[in-house]
């Protein structure tokens, strides 16, 4: 990662993960399509004929997961719960014929991982544990994800332990989030920061169940934005203008030397878009310089071929977090030199549908990156980022 890397989001942050193979289910029925109406009177609608080749797509996948999905409920990695969360997620938002027995099992996986501090996590040796930031963001967006009120404790004790593990003390780190809360290191990345701000953001309404006289957990939103003004790229170059970096002193895109003499690091496409989205969560408003200059570097910078900068690495995530971005920020074509404007729902899914391959043994829908930068070549982080992203696309 970096759920994932909602995720090494990042995933860009690390997950190892493997998938598991299990007695495949029986092919599920298409759901029925409907017609999608967007923000924008029709500039993003999908033709039917489209969605409901995407809501095919998205019925073979959650076959796939079903059929992946182990006896004690997990997916992939055990030692990571988020690995579990993100096909529960995609799952919450569906509809599927299996879909209340494979709930059920991850919910009860999910639960044998919560933690009396109101962590989701494991312990796990080596740099950043267990990823406990990130896997408790992830997980509690899964359980609010699936509405049972009995889950509502489970969720606010994550949204403390969440709320817990931003950085403060001053330093170039401060406001953001990192892999966890145990090592006491001065660290934080935009891949984790923004999960932990998504997270805190769709679990907000379960604060509605708080018991009476209980403070209520909630970020340092002020904080949260002077992390986000360090990640942001001030140079004034077309290749890194208003895009936005890893954290503060890195970028997964590597760095440049300018004319002056000085470091600068590159831009580039999957924290873009999570820059962009982070802002939107924490009030910034979309007309905003700020906002408005991730998006035109969005705009200039536009691939759906590659992650702008990163190659085919994290491309999965990108996706994912591309559709929530755009989504967000309510602009369904994006204003592409030279050429026609984008409209960016059409051509995600279309991409997406391309991209899906299909289990020979089972007919089922499955996504893959063959570049294993990210965890990404665990079909199971990469079908559910997938997923999600198309869940997104098609307004559900």
């Amino acid at each position: 990662m970096r759920m994932t890397h909602w995720i090494a989001i990042a995933l860009a942050a690390g997950l190892a993960a493997s998938g598991c193979a299990q007695e495949p289910a029986p092919a599920a029925a298409k759901d029925t399509a409907k017609t999608l109406i967007t923000p924008d009177a029709g500039t993003g609608k999908l033709d039917v004929s489209v969605e409901k080749e995407a809501h095919a797509a998205v019925d073979r996948a959650l076959s796939w997961l079903a059929a992946k999905q182990k006896p004690d409920g997990s997916w992939s990695n055990p030692d990571f719960p988020a690995l579990t969360a993100l096909p529960l997620w995609a799952f919450a938002k569906a509809q599927h014929k299996d879909r209340q027995a494979v709930t059920a099992k991850a919910v009860k996986y999910i639960l044998a991982c919560a933690r009396e501090n109101g962590g989701i996590y494991k312990d796990v040796a080596g740099k950043g544990g267990g990823l406990s930031n990130y896997n408790t963001a992830l997980c509690m967006v899964a359980l609010h994800l699936v509405g049972d009120p009995a889950l509502a404790p489970v969720v606010l004790k994550a949204r403390q332990f969440v709320k817990q593990g931003q950085h403060f003390g001053g330093d170039l780190y401060e406001g953001g989030m990192g892999y966890d809360q145990g090592t006491g290191r001065a660290y934080t990345d935009l891949s984790d920061s923004v999960i932990a701000f998504e997270a805190m953001r769709l679990t907000q309404s379960a604060e509605d169940l708080r018991p009476a006289g209980e403070a209520k957990a909630d970020l340092d939103w002020e904080a949260a934005k002077r992390f986000l003004e360090r990640v942001q790229n001030k140079d004034e170059s077309p290749e890194n203008k208003g895009g936005f970096i890893y954290r503060p002193d890195e970028s997964k895109a590597g760095a440049t030397t300018n004319a002056d003499g000085r470091v600068v690091f590159r831009s580039f496409g999957s924290m873009t878009y999570a820059g962009m989205l982070s802002l939107i969560y924490a009030d910034v408003a979309k007309d905003d310089p700020r906002v408005k200059s991730a998006f035109d570097w969005s705009a200039r910078h536009w691939s759906l071929e590659e992650n702008p900068g990163m190659g085919p690495q994290g491309l999965f995530y990108f996706y994912n977090v591309l559709t929530k971005s755009l989504s967000a920020y309510g602009r369904e074509d994006i204003p592409v030199k030279g050429g026609q404007p984008v409209l960016w729902r059409k051509a995600l899914v279309a991409k997406l549908l391309s991209l899906q391959k299909t289990d020979p043994d089972t007919g089922f829908g499955y996504w893959i990156n063959e570049n294993g930068r990210f965890w990404e070549s665990d079909p199971v982080l990469a079908t559910a980022y997938s997923l999600i992203a198309l869940e997104v696309a098609l307004g559900e």
